[in-house]
């Protein structure tokens, strides 16, 4: 394992290097004397039962976490979110919201006080998280601040396999295990790990069919090979997850929040290391080998692959557009009315939310929103912008 001299990340506590070291021994097991794919690999340290970085007992959101999501920069996300969930739920009459990994608990509470104030809250609110430790958080935080509305709050083992509603998932595609793969001449190689003097080190073997497969697909799609030495993801794993989600909708809203892009930006000739990305103590870095169990591993999403699924599920894409775009048309603005008349801390504590929001320098242009919809209208906020074409 590199040290944090080789990598420049700060050292991480005693506690949490302690349990990297237990999450490494259980992939070096897995991983015996050949190599796992990379997709194995991710889904171990972050889900592995026990261990990983997502159902251990690790702090990740925050200043004093790994990264910091939207919902707690500011309620205002959660307020034009449910901004543009009330009319889609007020179609339904009777519909519930479902939020796939509620995380620290944040985005819940706004959308549900924001959905108050409009008169249309869910029958019920209900929360998929697999995490123990995150799910005693959102249970703790609710008590605290949404007392009236706690008898709402559900949580689940599981998506339903049936029911009328919204779905709401802030960056949970990213979160999903990808493949990553190399083009070598005109062969598509798979990137695995093995074990080598102890560390964990990258080994290319030649693809299995269903990688060849999607690799194949994407360059269709583009209408060009990719050349020798590209590298890049496919998340596989999104496929059956929106397969998954929209089959259990039988009339309402799935809005996604993530960082991605279209296909035709996710392969750009000059993005020839792909979007894998590493999150630790608020760091961005690129090595997803290190540091096993305390640290984020993402990737962008290649949104035109989501509205390609959702598509074959029978759902409609009813918007695409830039996170920026979405809070600004969305509902932002009725904060800004009486921006004036508020205190001078009020006002810059908003100004400085907002800049993170929605400048592009920041959360503004590199996160995005698609709405998928059955037999509802999808968010009004689409009707203003969409970029859906580009999908």
């Amino acid at each position: 394992m590199k040290s944090t001299l080789e990598t420049g990340l700060p050292e991480p506590d005693a506690d949490s290097a302690r349990h990297s070291l237990r999450v490494a021994e259980h992939l070096r097991q897995r991983i015996g004397t050949g190599s796992i794919s990379f997709a194995e690999f991710m889904q171990e340290a972050l889900y592995a039962p026990g261990l990983g970085y997502y159902v251990a007992g690790n702090r990740k959101f925050g200043v004093d976490g790994d990264f910091v999501t939207a919902p707690e920069i500011s309620d205002l996300f959660g307020f034009v979110v449910a901004t543009q969930l009330s009319p889609v739920l007020q179609s339904i009459k009777g519909g519930i919201v479902l939020e796939l990994g509620a995380g620290s608990g944040a985005l819940a509470v706004s959308i549900l006080r924001r959905l108050a104030e409009l008169d249309t809250l869910p029958e019920r609110y209900h929360i998929l998280e697999i995490s123990p430790e995150l799910r005693q958080r959102q249970d703790d935080r609710f008590t605290a601040e949404l007392p009236e509305l706690c008898e709402r709050i559900e949580w689940i083992a599981e998506i339903p396999t049936s029911f009328s509603g919204v779905v709401v998932a802030n960056e949970v595609a990213d979160a999903i295990p990808v493949e990553r793969f190399r083009i070598d001449n005109d062969n598509v190689m798979q990137a695995r790990v093995s074990v080598q003097d102890e560390r964990f080190a990258w080994v290319y073997e030649p693809a299995p069919a269903f990688l060849t497969d999607a690799v194949r697909k994407i360059e269709a799609d583009l209408g060009s090979q990719l050349p020798h030495g590209y590298v890049s993801e496919v998340s596989t794993g999104l496929r059956t997850w929106i397969k998954d989600v929209c089959a259990a909708i039988d009339r309402g809203l799935l809005l996604i929040s993530d960082y991605g892009v279209s296909r035709r930006e996710y392969y750009a000739p000059e993005r020839n290391d792909g979007w894998l990305r590493c999150h630790f103590r608020n760091r961005a870095h690129n090595d997803p080998l290190i540091w096993p169990g305390i640290q984020d591993l993402t990737a962008w999403v290649d949104f035109s692959l989501v509205a390609s699924m959702a598509a074959e599920g029978g759902m409609t894409v009813t918007g695409f557009d830039s996170q920026a775009n979405f809070l600004m048309h969305g509902g932002l603005a009725m904060v800004m009315v009486d921006f004036s008349e508020l205190p001078i801390e009020r006002q810059v504590e908003l100004s400085s939310h907002i800049k993170l929001l929605t400048l592009p320098g920041e959360m503004g242009e590199n996160f995005k929103f698609l709405g998928l919809c059955r037999q509802v209208d999808g968010p009004p906020v689409f009707e203003v912008t969409d970029r859906a074409h580009l999908l």
